[in-house]
């Protein structure tokens, strides 16, 4: 199964539009899933993204007026991701929160936005690893707080346990991509 992750848009309130990079590596791809941490905040990137995917998820971020919900939880093989927003995490991303909010949630995979910074985390509890991941923003725009401000997204395959995250970011006009992969 493949996921594209992706979120934090804020197009048209603070971007026009998604970097052309960005959107013609994920044209390229076929996926079974999108899933997105919120605040598009138009619903024209909605309708983008339903083209991309069999299914699409997304959850409403503290920008978005779209009703979307506050947690999303589903299975993808036999892992359980949470899909937030993270606006419930202060300070922003902090993986010890984000990791007991995965725990409260049961998950395997907890996918965040909010931050606008790509963030690739695994946590160990136990014996028990948590994946925590954050696409930052596909359009790069400052966030409230500090931010990368390089536009950014995630890409998912999942066979079995198996977990490959790509992790891509444009900087200075050239789509730089990172695999990780996660047992």
């Amino acid at each position: 199964m493949r996921l594209l992750i992706i979120g934090d848009t804020h197009i048209p309130e603070r971007a026009s539009k998604i970097p052309q990079l960005i959107l013609d590596t994920i044209k390229q791809n076929n996926f079974d899933f999108v899933l997105s941490t919120g605040d598009l905040t138009h619903e024209g990137v909605l309708e983008y993204l339903k083209k991309l995917g069999k299914e699409v998820r997304a959850v409403r971020g503290n920008m978005d007026y779209l009703r979307f919900p506050k947690i999303e939880k589903l299975k993808v093989e036999s892992i359980i991701i949470g899909l937030i927003h993270g606006d419930q995490v202060f300070p922003r991303g902090d993986v010890s929160q984000l990791t007991e909010i995965a725990t409260e949630m049961n998950v395997d995979v907890l996918i965040s936005g909010h931050t606008h910074r790509l963030s690739v985390d695994e946590v160990k509890l136990n014996k028990k690893k948590i994946l925590l991941l954050n696409p930052g923003s596909a359009t790069g725009v400052w966030g409230g707080g500090p931010a990368s401000y390089v536009p950014s997204f995630i890409i998912i395959e999942v066979e079995n346990e198996r977990k490959t995250v790509h992790a891509y970011e444009l900087i200075n006009s050239k789509l730089e991509k990172e695999i990780y992969v996660f047992e």
